[in-house]
């Protein structure tokens, strides 16, 4: 879409001092005349997603809600692949998370609330926004000006949410990131403010409080679950992680840091079961648990 981006570059705004009569056409400039155009590539992957939407009995179902997760997972696996520096595997993750942008997109189309242009337009108006002294006739003189004007527009873009609705909040600060990442955060931020005990035996106990909860409703061997005791699960399985990630804040330890060592340290454990395994010409479908078990623990003899 270079042909978008020349038209935006045109039509940046002149440089002005920030002031309350020209906050709003600050922080909301015009870019380009009109909602760029699509390529004919992207226009036949929107055509795509709509045909999937129209007919794919999983893509119909799926709402933006139920889509976080891919979208989580899509990034992490970008992450990935370019820490790996495997070409096609970078351009392979960057169409997948591509095409998470297409699918909520789509749905959110299909809802008459905004499209894929919307989006690119409200992108540009946010990089010109944020880059006057690439964008503005007047540039800024060097880097701590640069700093200062970014720290202006994003307090006025502060203050225009708060405008809309959206009060300020003690926590609003804290950004996103993974679920770990956000719980730890935000047990931090309200700890400041003093909602928080003294020491790691209070979040020990709350831990313990919510494993019981969970105990209580947990659905008995062969047991159907319905839609409602799957939402309750969640919410008492996420108050146990919640509070395991408070244990983890107490102790000093990052919670993140902590489950990613572990993760790396099942997949090495469970590599060295499938070497094993193979040695003997049997894949870890054709064991049994007692097999696997038993390489498992020769496994953490060769940590």
């Amino acid at each position: 879409m270079s042909h978008s981006s020349s038209a935006a570059s045109n039509n940046a705004p002149n440089a002005t001092p920030i002031t309350a009569s020209n906050a709003t056409s600050i922080i909301a400039p015009t870019p380009v005349t009109g909602t760029p155009e699509p390529t004919s590539e992207m226009s036949d992957l929107l055509a795509l997603m709509a045909r999937l939407r129209a007919d794919c009995p999983w893509d119909i179902k799926q709402t933006n809600h139920s889509l976080i997760p891919y979208a989580i997972e899509e990034a992490y696996e970008l992450a990935e692949a370019i820490q790996e520096g495997d070409i096609e595997d970078i351009k392979g993750e960057l169409g997948d998370v591509l095409l998470q942008v297409v699918f909520h997109c789509q749905i959110y189309a299909e809802q008459q609330q905004f499209d894929l242009g919307e989006v690119i337009y409200t992108l540009q108006s946010k990089l010109i926004r944020r880059h006057p002294h690439v964008f503005e006739a007047d540039k800024l003189p060097d880097e701590a000006a640069v700093k200062k004007r970014w720290d202006e527009i994003k307090a006025l873009e502060k203050a225009e949410r708060e405008r809309r609705g959206k009060p300020k909040r003690s926590l609003d600060a804290v950004k996103a990131g993974s679920a770990l990442m956000q719980a730890q955060s935000l047990q931090q931020a309200a700890s400041k403010l003093g909602f928080d005990w003294e020491g790691v035996a209070g979040a020990i106990e709350k831990l313990e409080e919510e494993i019981a909860e969970l105990k209580q409703i947990l659905p008995q061997a062969g047991e159907q679950v319905d839609a409602t005791q799957k939402q309750e699960l969640e919410k008492e399985l996420g108050d146990c992680i919640f509070g395991l990630v408070n244990v983890a804040r107490k102790l000093n330890l990052d919670a993140e840091a902590a489950t990613l060592t572990c993760v790396h340290k099942f997949r090495s454990r469970f590599g060295f079961i499938e070497a094993e395994l193979a040695k003997q010409g049997k894949t870890a479908q054709q064991s049994s648990l007692e097999e696997m078990d038993a390489l498992w623990e020769l496994a953490k003899q060769h940590e």
